[in-house]
């Protein structure tokens, strides 16, 4: 019996899968945070030689019994940081095992994807975008946010609205209701108190405080409105990047949304999807739910040339029976 392992790290939790080649998942190992970008690569290798180890325990299996592997790394993104990951990659001791490195969001889009190509568009902390196409090629974003002027993620939703909160205390914007959320979450004394703790960094609102976004949309404050639909109009400017990289402007493909960000409100998908829909009418969005690694599982079959269309259906069954019973 030959057996693949799908590796997804990122800048949270971590996960390995180990599945047969009839799709069905025998292994699965956990663990937090692996991004080299926040942990480090000694780090990285900690995680992943973790998650290896107990999904390889939890399978009963020898590593020299994986055919193929696939990892999808969260942080990697140039090809200048190939030989290092992958420096971490032979940490692991898998010998000869033919194996593949992606970002993660390909993963994403892999097991999302019953095509398994079309694009990946995370809204979670921070957003990103990239896609492969039928042949294998890649399209992306840097994934550096708004240094490279890609936006939209819980980050960046957060930092618009203290924008905002600022544009009403120097009466060039109106009054919103963020202003008020943000001073009860942060325990701020007031408008300036709140202004003046986040310019001196002494008071912190990262994307954690993004759900007040959208509560104050949902009690209709216009100005938490419209942040949404413009955070929603910033993930669908990334997706439109990658459409056209890629050609897929007059295709029908998949568009797999990934990341907690969707569940907030949902104005944020409609703006994305009408930006989206204006350059490519053929894109059908679709949701993750689904772990990433099973993508990765999916990458390592193909590794073995083994095209896991067939499988992959009994993989997504077998990993939540596997889940559901831990």
């Amino acid at each position: 019996m030959d057996y693949f392992l799908g590796v997804d790290i990122g800048g949270t939790k971590s996960q390995a899968l180990i599945a047969d080649t009839s799709g069905q998942v025998v292994g699965i190992g956990d663990a937090g945070a692996g991004n080299w970008e926040d942990v480090g690569y000694e780090g990285l290798a900690v995680t992943l030689n973790a998650i290896t180890e107990n999904a390889v325990k939890s399978a009963s299996i020898l590593k020299e019994q994986i055919s193929g592997a696939g990892f999808g790394i969260a942080g990697y993104d140039w090809p200048s940081q190939y030989e290092p990951h992958m420096d971490v990659i032979r940490t692991l001791e898998l010998k000869k095992t033919p194996s593949a490195l992606v970002n993660d969001t390909i993963i994403g889009l892999m097991a999302g994807s019953p095509s398994r190509w079309g694009i990946s568009i995370v809204a979670g902390t921070r957003a990103n975008c990239w896609g492969r196409d039928a042949q294998g090629r890649i399209g992306r974003m840097t994934g550096y946010g708004t240094r490279m002027a890609e936006a939209a993620g819980g980050l960046e939703l957060v930092g618009k609205a203290v924008q905002a909160v600022a544009l009403e205390w120097t009466r060039r914007g109106p009054p919103t209701r963020l202003t008020q959320l943000f001073i009860e979450f942060t325990g701020a004394r007031g408008i300036e108190d709140l202004l003046e703790g986040v310019s001196l960094e002494r008071i912190r609102l990262d994307a954690s405080a993004a759900p007040l976004v959208f509560q104050a949309a949902s009690e209709g404050d216009l100005v938490a409105i419209e942040t949404i639909l413009w955070a929603g109009r910033e993930l669908g400017s990334l997706a439109v990047g990658v459409i056209r990289q890629l050609n897929f402007e007059a295709l029908t493909f998949d568009a797999v949304l990934i990341g907690s960000l969707y569940q907030g409100s949902p104005l944020l998908g409609e703006a994305m999807q009408q930006t989206i829909h204006a350059v490519a009418p053929g894109a059908r969005f679709v949701p993750l739910d689904v772990p990433p690694a099973v993508g990765g599982v999916l990458l390592g079959m193909e590794q073995c040339g083994i095209d896991g269309a067939a499988v992959r259906e009994r993989l997504i069954e077998s990993v939540r029976e596997r889940m559901a019973a831990r």
